[in-house]
């Protein structure tokens, strides 16, 4: 039984990373080409028009790679983990019915129109068009963080007799204490990941002296929006994420700070330190005291709650993992404030574009912001452990006990081979778009 629940949840973990990495940039770069394409009718500049469609197509087959990738993970919830959707379909199937049937159709249908209806259409509707884009894909992301809120943090619900449960208020899935923050702190992160895409291309165009000014919008473009983004994925939408994890899930807190002791006063903030399971503490650590208080509680000397104040069985079930992914993501995220930082000094300065070595940091770290997003993902899912809905499913109930761990394990082997191949196309269509550039768009 446990490994069948091992090769259940590495199936899903896998092929949910892999999908993600196509959403997380459609959702931020939807942004993007709004302001292009408002940018195009406010000056009536024509590189701002095909810029706009020049990254609309890489939308769309962005768009279509994870659309094709995401519906496996639709089947997985009736054959790996069917006792889940059992029982708490009467809850979450609201949330990704509305998904797929309003924003996904949103999404596809004003695509087309924006792809191949600018002459049909006129500018206006073409822009409102983009808008509508923008509006589907963030309304996907909200019905998917909400679906996932009610599975952190349940609220309006009602268990049956059997079991199950099912919605005894649909409002109160958005009013989630849970949802806002968690939302926001996504969406703004997925703007990161955007960000750092275009400036990444217009470094590129500018290192290799081609489509030299267009590169120079993309980077200026880039780095604006991303260091507006990564700060405001910092503060105030991680720190609002932060107190709700100390407020519904403070077990989940101490794991992902290395906590593992009760720091009466002064609660040190650790920077570097290696979990050790067998002496629960953190080896070769580095720390601040007084700062995990104050970034908390705003008070230096506020009490943190180690995991020694709660029984080990609830304890998420892999620590080190969620301790490493929160690092990850935090450290990473600190440094895309500090390098966006430095480029606007040097944008107003107007020396980026001449600075090589921030054009390569730039260009270099763009696939670490897909990094970040994907081990924010796993700081949530694994700090939920060991429970699918926080406090009421297991994750050790909700399998499907008639799936065999050999099934599982020969379709996960099969997903890796069909996801390599899918990833290799979707590089080769967008490395054609890139390298004919923004200039041939029509």
């Amino acid at each position: 039984m446990e490994d069948m629940l091992f090769y259940d949840r590495l199936q899903f973990a896998f092929t949910i990373s892999f999908h993600y990495l196509f959403p997380v940039l459609t959702m931020g770069l939807s942004l993007i080409i709004v302001y292009f394409k408002w940018k195009y009718l406010r000056t009536k500049e024509e590189k701002y028009n095909k810029i706009a469609k020049f990254w609309m197509r890489i939308f769309g087959v962005n768009f279509a790679i994870g659309v094709v990738t995401g519906i496996p993970m639709e089947f997985q919830f009736g054959t790996n983990w069917a006792k889940f959707s059992e029982m708490t379909g009467g809850v979450i199937g609201q949330t990704l019915a509305m998904e797929g049937v309003l924003s996904f159709f949103l999404e596809s249908s004003f695509i087309g129109i924006f792809l191949f209806g600018e002459k049909l259409v006129g500018q206006k509707v073409h822009f409102l068009s983009a808008i509508l884009v923008f509006l589907g894909t963030w309304l996907s992301g909200l019905f998917i963080m909400a679906t996932n809120a009610w599975m952190q943090h349940p609220v309006g619900f009602t268990t049956l007799e059997n079991g199950n449960f099912v919605l005894s208020g649909f409002s109160e899935l958005f009013t989630n204490p849970w949802l806002v923050p968690a939302y926001l702190h996504n969406q703004t992160a997925a703007v990161v990941t955007a960000s750092f895409v275009v400036t990444a291309v217009g470094a590129f165009y500018l290192l290799n002296k081609q489509h030299q000014e267009y590169g120079k919008i993309f980077v200026k473009t880039g780095v604006i929006f991303g260091l507006i983004s990564s700060v405001i994925v910092a503060f105030p939408t991680g720190d609002w994420n932060a107190k709700n994890v100390v407020k519904y899930q403070p077990i989940t807190f101490a794991a992902m700070e290395g906590v593992f002791e009760t720091q009466s006063t002064d609660g040190e903030i650790v920077l570097i330190g290696q979990p050790n399971m067998k002496t629960m503490s953190l080896d070769n650590k580095l720390a601040v005291p007084g700062v995990l208080s104050f970034l908390t509680y705003r008070n230096f000397d506020t009490e943190i709650k180690g995991l020694n104040e709660y029984p080990k069985k609830d304890w998420p079930t892999n620590v080190p993992g969620l301790y490493y992914a929160y690092h990850i993501m935090v450290g990473l995220g600190t440094l895309f404030i500090g390098l966006f930082f430095i480029a606007i000094i040097l944008l107003w300065r107007k020396k980026l574009y001449q600075t090589k070595w921030v054009l390569w940091s730039l260009l270099i770290l763009s696939p670490f912001s897909y990094v970040t997003n994907i081990t924010g993902w796993y700081v949530a899912e694994l700090g939920r452990q060991p429970w699918l809905v926080y406090g009421l499913l297991p994750t050790s109930a909700g399998g499907s006990p008639t799936v065999s761990s050999g099934n599982t394990l020969f379709t996960l082997l099969g997903f890796v081979g069909l996801y390599f191949l899918l990833g290799l196309l979707f590089l080769i269509l967008v490395g054609k778009i890139i390298f004919k550039g923004p200039e041939t768009q029509k």
